[in-house]
């Protein structure tokens, strides 16, 4: 090769290599893309309406996704779906430009509605673990119990969320690190409620990096009273927590959430203000 020849190579692939690094550079082209946050919420919010009219809210909040509610305090949501079957409820979600966040069964159970998560596509069902003080051999045990459950999971294409909950085996930072160590399923994962951790002064950051990829279900909900308990109301400042649910890449839907039955009008302005505040923490 000659030296012009050569001078000419170099010359070359400088240009290239800085059309590389400039392309990198440009949206779409980023080694990693960037977390958008996908916003859902419960249907138990306005467990006083019909699913229907409830659907309707929530997609007129401009909520991506619904989270429905079992019998739980009268919520009769679900109930209401069965009555409509796979094919009813998928067209009723349709109908609203709402997807599936997840089915909430405290009260009735998975077993119930196995078949009706699998007949719209499968998703998440969230519920609880054992109500026990948190030792490594306790939660070998209540993992172990959910084979059945796992396996039902498998044929109907979903997921088991376990929430954390005050007195439960599922609450303390401890108890979430043997929980994510021992379970091997990749159909069991955890659904995380701030608001117990913040009850026993936990990190609520540090919880969603142990739970990492078995995060399953997010509530944006802090340990405060009435309305307090939404993101923007209570003290609380979710923009460590969205934080490490970027870092941990978490796929699912950040759910603001509170306990209480304010009239409709009253929770969607709860609910406005609570999505609004978080939107405007990701800017």
């Amino acid at each position: 090769m000659t030296l012009h020849e050569h001078q000419s190579r170099r010359s070359f692939l400088k240009v290239v290599g800085m059309g590389a690094a400039a392309s990198l550079a440009l949206p779409g082209f980023t080694a990693e893309t960037k977390w958008k946050m996908r916003l859902a919420t419960s249907s138990i919010q306005f467990k006083n309406l019909t699913l229907e009219e409830t659907c309707q809210q929530i997609s007129k909040l401009g909520f991506e996704a619904i989270d429905i509610w079992d019998g739980f305090t009268g919520c009769l949501h679900l109930e209401q779906a069965e009555k409509l079957g796979g094919a009813g409820l998928k067209a009723l979600l349709a109908k609203h430009n709402l997807k599936l966040s997840a089915f909430t069964v405290y009260k009735d159970g998975y077993e119930r509605y196995a078949e009706l998560l699998g007949s719209v596509g499968g998703g998440v069902a969230v519920r609880g673990s054992d109500y026990n003080e948190f030792t490594q051999e306790r939660m070998k045990s209540f993992i172990e119990k959910l084979k059945p459950l796992i396996e039902l999971a498998e044929k109907h294409n979903s997921y088991l969320a376990i929430e954390n909950h005050a007195s439960a085996l599922l609450n303390t930072p401890d108890s979430f690190k043997a929980f994510v160590d021992l379970n091997t399923s990749p159909r069991v994962g955890i659904a995380l409620a701030p608001y117990h951790l913040q009850a026993i002064k936990a990190s609520v950051p540090d919880v969603i990096r142990t739970c990492g990829k078995q995060l399953f279900f997010f509530y944006a909900w802090q340990n405060a009273k009435g309305f307090g308990q939404f993101p923007g109301e209570g003290p609380a400042d979710f923009k460590p927590w969205l934080a490490a649910l970027e870092e941990i890449r978490y796929e699912r839907y950040v759910n603001p959430f509170m306990h209480g039955h304010p009239e409709t009008e009253k929770m969607i302005a709860g609910l406005t203000k609570a999505g609004d505040y978080l939107k405007k923490l990701m800017n």
